[in-house]
C-alpha cells in the first residue's frame, strides 16, 4: 500500500475543483493555501493509516510493541528486567507464533534461539526387563526414565566480549540464565531437566 505525498494529494484537489469564477486559483490566491493545508493533513492521515496497518501484524509493529506485551504478558521475565526494544520485538513475535511441543527437537530450537548452535539432548532410560543388556547402557533408578539433559555444545555465540562488542553493551552477565529459565519453563511437568554447558 503506497502512501501519497502532499503534492499528490494537492494535485489530485486541484482536479477536483468545480469550475467557475469562485475556484479560479489566480482570481483566489488564499484557496491554493487552503488547499495546500488540507493536502498535507491528507497525506499526514494517510501515512498514518498505512503505519496502523504496519501495526496489526506483529512481524512489523514498531509503536504499538507496549500495547502487544500487554496482551501477550510480556516482558518476557527470563529475557532480564531490561531487553532492547529488537528483543522486545522478537518475544512478540516468537509468543504469538509459538506452538510448544514436548519433543527434544523443540528444546533444541529454544538452546538455539539463546545462542547454543550445538546443542543436543541426551535422553535417559530407565532398565527394563527385556530392553537392558549388560555392558549397553548404564541401570539407573526408576526415576531416569524422567531426566534429560540439554547438552549446550561449548560456549555461548552471543555473548559479549572484548574486541567484539560495541560500546554500551554491558558485560558480566550470565548468559545461560534465559537458558535456564525458558528450559525449566517450557520442560513437561514430569521431567526432570539438567544442562550441561560443557
Amino acid at each position: 500500500m503506497a502512501v501519497r505525498t502532499a503534492e499528490q494529494y494537492l494535485a489530485q484537489l486541484h482536479a477536483l475543483l468545480p469550475q467557475g469564477p469562485a475556484w479560479d486559483m489566480e482570481r483566489v490566491p488564499e484557496l491554493g493555501i487552503v488547499l495546500a493545508g488540507l493536502a498535507q493533513e491528507m497525506a499526514r492521515i494517510d501515512a498514518r493509516a498505512v503505519a496502523l496497518n504496519s501495526e496489526m501484524d506483529p512481524t512489523l509493529v514498531t509503536e504499538l510493541v507496549p500495547d502487544w506485551e500487554a496482551v501477550m504478558d510480556l516482558p518476557d521475565a527470563c529475557l532480564g528486567l531490561t531487553p532492547s526494544f529488537s528483543d522486545r520485538q522478537k518475544a512478540v513475535q516468537q509468543r504469538l507464533i509459538a506452538v510448544g511441543s514436548q519433543r527434544a527437537s523443540y528444546f533444541i530450537a529454544i538452546a538455539k534461539s539463546q545462542g547454543y548452535p550445538s546443542a543436543t539432548i541426551t535422553q535417559y532410560r530407565a532398565p527394563r526387563f527385556g530392553r537392558s543388556r549388560f555392558g549397553v547402557s548404564h541401570f539407573g533408578t526408576w526415576s531416569a526414565q524422567f531426566m534429560w539433559t540439554l547438552n549446550t555444545g561449548g560456549r555461548l555465540q552471543l555473548g559479549r566480549r572484548f574486541g567484539a562488542s560495541f560500546w554500551g553493551e554491558r558485560f558480566g552477565t550470565n548468559a545461560g540464565s534465559s537458558l535456564e529459565c525458558l528450559i525449566s519453563r517450557y520442560a513437561p511437568a514430569h521431567t526432570v531437566p539438567h544442562i550441561n554447558y560443557s
